[in-house]
């Protein structure tokens, strides 16, 4: 009895502090809690959600992070290399080297060379042609400028060069990650839309309906869609705007992307509808929309959080396919795969490799997005260790 009785007190104060910790981290943590300590912990997965996050600065601040207008071309500056920023150069904290060019009568290409002694002061927050921010406040700022604009209102700075158009390819990324990465967002979210409606309806009621909207997703899914695309894209009036293109082209991709979600909400609801909670809930009177989504659809609502993670890379892939294949958004929009059209002779890319500069941008997002869902995936799983 001693023995045990020392034992009890003993083991009280050696664990005190460590059960009260747990008791606090663990057992009086709520399911978001549990499910951003994990997330935390997932280095991999953490670090890419802060690069996602970098991009989605971009689409907040693309007209401020962009150094020249994105349609503003020139013939004289067409196939400009990109210009190195020199720092403490010339009395300058920041500048780049003039550049000249003339126009080889061999070639017909333009050949430039930097004239150093000559250098252009940078500096931050430097005026530039006019925007509206966030399509509210209109201002003429920018991340980065010319220093004296008085002397050359249109000397731009080119960090990325340019293209055969003259157009600035750095400024011309920062937009394409803008309309890229909304159109994925929005058709995630469309999807997101029609895979918890039709899985939810297909797991609640089963039987016939079920089985008509499961036979449903399956023809979809046989579809080829890159035939179907290009009917859809054949059928867009010619006298479209941009706005509507872009608006079709989300509606058309987040149509086919949605069945995967369906799916999978589908399998959750046919193993919890005869849970005790939905029975109790059915018994007190609950109605069928407040019993799926007031009680079954928020206790998995982070798998659909990771799903739809995975699916947005899969979103601007498609997007910046069907633009590469001249299926999607067409000039004078701006996208990645627009931009990619520009890089896919190989000869342009072996003699202009900045072309393909925006080819790392859409690398380094869809890694970020999908490392970023695999950790969400991981954070998301009730059975992994807190």
């Amino acid at each position: 009895m001693v023995l045990s009785s020392l034992g009890k007190i003993f083991s009280k104060n050696d664990s005190a502090p460590e059960s009260s910790d747990q008791a606090n981290s663990v057992e009086l943590a709520t399911q978001r809690q549990l499910i951003w300590r994990r997330f935390k912990r997932h280095r991999l997965g953490f670090s890419a959600s802060i690069v996602v996050l970098l991009f989605y600065v971009v689409v907040l601040m693309a007209d401020f992070l962009s150094t020249a207008p994105p349609v503003d071309y020139a013939a004289a500056r067409g196939y400009m290399p990109p210009q190195p920023v020199k720092f403490f150069h010339n009395g300058h904290f920041m500048s780049t080297c003039e550049v000249t060019g003339a126009r080889n009568m061999e070639t017909f290409l333009m050949e430039f060379e930097e004239d150093c002694d000559n250098s252009q002061g940078i500096t931050f927050f430097a005026k530039g042609y006019e925007y509206k921010l966030w399509g509210l406040f209109t201002t003429n700022r920018h991340i980065l400028g010319m220093k004296d604009e008085t002397k050359d209102p249109n000397a731009w700075i080119h960090l990325f060069g340019t293209d055969k158009q003259g157009r600035d390819v750095y400024s011309r990324t920062m937009h394409a990650t803008r309309v890229s990465l909304t159109i994925g967002l929005v058709g995630v979210a469309l999807s997101i839309v029609f895979g918890i409606f039709i899985g939810a309806i297909s797991g609640y009621y089963g039987g016939i309906i079920d089985s008509i909207l499961q036979r449903l997703i399956e023809i979809i899914r046989s579809v080829p869609t890159i035939p179907l695309y290009m009917g859809l894209s054949s059928a867009f009036p010619e006298d479209w705007t941009i706005n509507q293109i872009y608006f079709m082209i989300t509606i058309i991709i987040s149509s086919f992307a949605w069945t995967d979600l369906a799916r999978v909400i589908r399998g959750r609801f046919l193993a919890m509808k005869d849970e005790d909670f939905v029975t109790a809930a059915r018994l007190n009177g609950a109605k069928t929309m407040r019993i799926v989504f007031v009680h079954m659809l928020p206790s998995f609502y982070s798998h659909i959080i990771a799903q739809a993670s995975l699916s947005l890379p899969l979103m601007i892939v498609t997007e910046t396919s069907l633009s590469f294949l001249g299926l999607g958004l067409r000039p004078p929009a701006v996208s990645y795969g627009v931009l990619l059209k520009d890089a896919q002779n190989v000869q342009s890319v072996a003699s202009f490799p900045w072309l393909f500069i925006p080819a790392i941008a859409v690398i380094l997002v869809i890694l970020a997005l999908n490392f970023m869902g695999d950790g969400i995936r991981d954070a998301a799983d009730p059975y992994q260790e807190v």
